[in-house]
């Protein structure tokens, strides 16, 4: 037996209901606008560099984004950023396969996800369920906060999970999502990796739903920013070892609070990004400079650092145009270059710098959507 979905209430009911809203919202907003590309790395890149964080591997949003081009990294060191690469590999499979019309969820599938995350280390058995016992210990104490099932129960615990996801059902597809996530961490199938792959099947049942593009769908962002609310509440279902017959309805209201207080992150950035745009559009047309340098100019204003390689796939020119252009927006006092040859980037000067902050709302505290008033994690 796994975990199974809790009766939902009226007030269960009425979160979904105003997070569909949100999405919808948000759907609107990105639409077609020019700069959703924009919007989409940045929270793609986002969600790598969030699930990699709970699990030790630090990268800056930089080297979050030069995974998600495919561009090396700027300052990440070698473990992390094979770490980081694996787990971009993985989602970017998900997102491959959001609108399969032959999917089926299946412990193979589930198998193939982990090996693509963790090819880079044999020694973490990509792709196989662990030998024997799992404990997680808790840092820097050390103390055994969980025991994972027994290891000749994995198997059958995977394939009861699978079959749940690909039977039909009336239940919200956040909460069936939520509910993946929830089964897949507390069986801890594996030796290692078993939280980053637990939020990579959360996002595939999300993108399989099509509620939204699948780069918008992921709280991973959100659970690294709260990474001890995160634990607290795996903690308080989970009770030290496998108990599938526990009340699972505060995990489901903290994924549903994560996704409501994402949701208006990313409605925020919506709006910050559209005035950005126009501003620094206004400004290239007064300059007279190339309409393509736009989007370079956009990342750079919102904190990026910009390489020769990053800029030619922004504006789709050859590499002797791209020098000119970022010479010329150099020359501008637009972008500031920094380092020699292969360390060479670009970043915003203070006047592009200065556009963004006009830009950016203020940030006030997204309240808990269930209205409990301890709630102490960040939107």
């Amino acid at each position: 037996m796994v975990f199974a979905c809790p009766p939902l209430s009226d007030a269960e009911r009425s979160v979904i209901a105003t997070i569909d809203e949100l999405r919808t919202n948000l759907s609107y907003a990105a639409g077609s606008r020019r700069w959703t590309g924009l919007l989409r790395r940045v929270a793609f890149a986002r969600a790598i560099q969030g699930s990699n964080s709970i699990e030790g591997y630090n990268v800056t949003v930089d080297d979050a984004l030069a995974a998600v081009d495919g561009e090396p990294p700027l300052d990440a060191v070698a473990e992390t950023w094979a770490a980081i690469v694996g787990y971009r590999n993985a989602m970017t499979y998900v997102l491959q396969l959001a609108d399969d019309e032959h999917f089926e969820y299946s412990a193979s599938l589930i198998k193939a996800l982990h090996y693509t995350m963790l090819s880079y280390d044999l020694a973490k058995r990509p792709g196989r369920w662990r030998a024997g016992a799992i404990f997680v210990r808790s840092e820097p104490s050390g103390e055994r906060v969980y025991e994972g099932p027994d290891v000749e129960l994995v198997p059958g615990l995977i394939d009861e999970l699978a079959a749940s996801l690909n039977a039909a059902s009336d239940v919200p597809a956040l909460v069936r999502a939520a509910m993946a996530h929830l089964n897949l961490v507390m069986i801890h199938p594996y030796a290692d990796g078993n939280g980053r792959m637990a939020r990579c099947l959360q996002s595939l049942v999300l993108a399989r739903e099509g509620i939204l593009a699948p780069q918008f769908c992921s709280i991973e962002e959100y659970l690294g920013r709260n990474t001890q609310a995160y634990y607290a509440v795996l903690a308080q279902v989970g009770a030290g070892a496998w108990h599938p017959e526990r009340d699972t309805l505060p995990w489901v209201r903290f994924c549903l609070t994560a996704h409501y207080r994402q949701a208006q992150t990313l409605l925020r950035r919506t709006r910050e990004i559209q005035r950005l745009w126009d501003a620094l559009e206004a400004l290239i047309k007064e300059r007279g400079l190339p309409e393509r340098t736009l989007a370079a100019l956009s990342d750079t204003a919102m904190g990026f650092r910009l390489t020769n390689s990053r800029y030619r796939a922004l504006a789709d020119v050859s590499p002797n145009l791209a020098s000119r252009d970022l010479a010329t927006l150099c020359a501008a006092g637009l972008l500031t270059a920094r380092g020699e040859r292969r360390g060479r980037h670009y970043i915003a000067s203070w006047q592009t710098r200065g556009i963004y902050a006009s830009a950016r709302e203020a940030r006030v505290h997204v309240p808990d959507p269930f209205g409990d008033s301890g709630a102490a994690a960040r939107g």
